[in-house]
């Protein structure tokens, strides 16, 4: 009898330990069961796009210019795939019946290696999956990619949190890739002859229609995206929002800055957030353990567990035109280890060449949206036809790099645990959107094409764009000129930049640009200006914008030439604002900037070395390494 209670007592706390074990982490929801527990914006409501069988572990959607979506999924996460054994597939989505859900999907490309990101391309998709940019087409119309061509090739490829992705197009027409700062050394397939671009520290940037491919300012992990005006906001696990200041163009003129980083945190709420999920065992224990040793080894560092970003992804700006006053423009990014998204306003900082992200007053204490399920992982956004805000979910119990964690809390973590389920959704006004069917736009008369660059809808736009990027022809000029007149500041720089692009771009019509009452109007006009030599003393006049972004971007643009103008009036704004430290590197950017004729200038004319300051000091310094490293002046013994 003894023995028999003894065995039921272990067995009582066998099922204990093990009970205890299942309870460390939740089980999964039914996409509805998740939704409910959405605690969003009381103006929106979530809704249903597509769910498992159709897609599992998305990472990336996109519409091509028939609307249809295609959605990449990455089940080999977060471990990498053995050669030529890669699991990524791109899923072609279909709401057959009109109900706005998904309800057949078809297998468009498989058997791809870390596979992250999408953009429709010339009747087919660019995907990035490293160490390769690969194009992507059906060519019989079946649904089913037959091409599957090699564009880049050569980047990183050991971290799938840190490698190529999000492929963006750009105002300027250039097609922006988040490299996370990789070491990479890049080659392009259509110039074989030309040795590799070694990217260090940066991101990349290509046009395919003029051959081009070059590094790009910024170290982007899982999150990149621009506003309407070109500026640069991307996304690192801890540091949800950060901008880049200057692009990297500027910063290579000669080669010798000391340090080329423009990388700038733009938020004024530091790394605060506020989830409703408690942290997951593993995270608090890992936390907890890391705290004593940094105690230990008396260190000023403090990890946190909770209510930190540590798993920020997929900043995407809104530019759909259909959510309520306020909210175009805002950059939505999610929080996969949160189990949240957060919303940042966009403004000018009055006193410095850069943008603030700033809470809204309504988010002072809460989340855009937070939710209570712990497989809850939003790792990306994008603005569809409708004008909604996809909501890409990856749906994982765990979600995290298993080397980060130790040994002993892996035993109970099944990494791969959920990788039959994937959730998209949409992000509604309550009040809906208003919706145009979708056309056809590879079948667009020029007139509608070139009209569709003036939609309110960002999408509609950048689709218009990249179809006479494509495909070029001589009736869209004239529509395209005038354009340039159009009440819209979106349409005006969509085509001032094709126009550059077909080669009809005119002065005067930059020249009128400049005096736009949009700021953003007038920093790209300045970068256009640059191709007309007529038009430097305009440029010039630009230093003394009313907005600090334009300025900085004058004394960039100006800094392309190297004249006793241009030394005079570099000389002048960097006594006037070079306390700034954008401002000051703008000025060392340039060749004429950081000359021996300009340290004339600067004592001759405003006695700089006078008047005693730490950024005086260290602009000489930087000047001196400068000269130093082009060899015109010694090095100091």
């Amino acid at each position: 009898m003894k023995g028999n209670v003894t065995h039921t007592l272990f067995a009582i706390i066998l099922i204990g330990f093990y009970s205890c074990q299942d309870d460390k982490y939740a089980e999964a929801l039914s996409p509805e069961e998740s939704i409910a527990t959405f605690d969003i914006h009381e103006n929106f409501e979530v809704k249903l796009f597509a769910a498992e069988p159709h897609i599992k572990d998305p990472v990336s959607l996109v519409f091509d210019e028939k609307g249809i979506a295609y959605a990449v999924e990455m089940p080999d996460y977060p471990y990498k795939p053995e050669e030529g054994k890669g699991k990524g597939v791109i899923k072609r989505l279909e709401d057959t019946d009109g109900d706005g859900v998904i309800d057949a999907s078809t297998v468009f490309a498989e058997g791809l290696a870390d596979a992250t990101f999408l953009m429709p391309c010339k009747g087919g998709l660019l995907v990035t999956a490293a160490p390769h940019i690969y194009y992507l087409k059906d060519d019989n119309g079946d649904g089913v990619a037959d091409t599957k061509t090699p564009i880049f090739s050569g980047f990183f490829e050991n971290n799938s949190e840190a490698q190529i992705t999000n492929l963006r197009l750009g105002i300027d027409n250039w097609v922006y890739a988040a490299n996370n700062g990789q070491r990479s050394d890049v080659t392009y397939a259509d110039a074989p002859g030309e040795g590799p671009l070694e990217l260090r520290g940066a991101d990349f940037r290509f046009r395919l229609d003029k051959e081009l491919f070059e590094k790009e300012s910024g170290t982007a992990q899982f999150g990149q995206t621009f506003d309407d005006w070109g500026n640069k906001f991307f996304t690192q696990n801890t540091l949800h929002i950060q901008q880049t200041v200057i692009p990297s163009r500027y910063l290579e003129r000669h080669g010798q800055l000391s340090s080329s980083s423009v990388n700038h945190n733009i938020s004024d709420h530091e790394l605060e957030m506020f989830q409703v999920t408690p942290p997951p065992y593993w995270r608090a224990e890992r936390t907890r353990r890391r705290n004593i040793q940094y105690q230990e080894q008396e260190l000023d560092r403090v990890e946190y567990a909770e209510d930190h970003f540590t798993g920020a992804s997929g900043g995407t700006v809104y530019d759909g035109g259909n959510f309520p006053e306020g909210f175009n423009g805002n950059v939505f990014t999610g929080e996969v280890a949160g189990n949240l998204v957060h919303r940042d306003i966009i403004v000018e900082d009055k006193n410095s060449p850069t943008l603030i992200a700033k809470r809204a007053s309504e988010e002072l204490a809460k989340e855009f949206l937070a939710s209570t399920d712990p497989w809850f992982r939003p790792v990306g956004f994008t603005v569809g036809p409708d004008g909604s805000l996809f909501m890409v979910d990856f749906y994982r119990q765990h979600i995290e790099t298993p080397v980060s964690i130790f040994d002993d809390l892996k035993e109970d973590m099944d990494f791969m645990h959920g990788m039959d389920h994937g959730r998209i959704y949409r992000i509604v006004p309550k009040t809906g959107v208003s919706t145009t069917a979708v056309q056809d736009f590879s079948t667009m008369d020029a007139e509608t094409l070139v009209a569709h660059l003036a939609n309110k809808n960002g999408w509609w736009r950048t689709t218009a764009q990249r179809m006479i990027l494509e495909s070029p022809k001589p009736e869209y000029v004239p529509l395209l000129k005038k354009l340039v007149t159009n009440e819209s500041p979106n349409a005006q720089l969509h085509a001032l930049y094709l126009l550059q692009s077909m080669d009809a771009l005119e002065e005067g019509m930059v020249e009128l640009a400049l005096e736009s009452d949009n700021y953003g109007v007038r920093k790209n006009a300045l970068m256009l200006a640059e191709n007309f030599p007529n038009l430097k003393e305009e440029i010039a006049a630009k230093i003394n914008d009313e907005s600090p972004i334009v300025s900085l971007q004058a004394i960039l643009s100006l800094g392309n030439y190297e004249d006793d103008f241009t030394t005079d009036q570099l000389a002048k704004a960097l006594v006037e604002k070079g306390e700034n430290k954008w401002f000051r590197l703008g000025v060392l950017s340039s060749n004429a900037g950081s000359s021996e004729a300009i340290l004339k200038v600067l004592n001759d004319k405003y006695k700089f070395s006078e008047n005693e300051a730490s950024w005086k000091e260290d602009y000489l310094k930087e000047v001196n390494h400068i000269l130093v490293g082009k060899g015109e002046r010694a090095k100091a013994e």
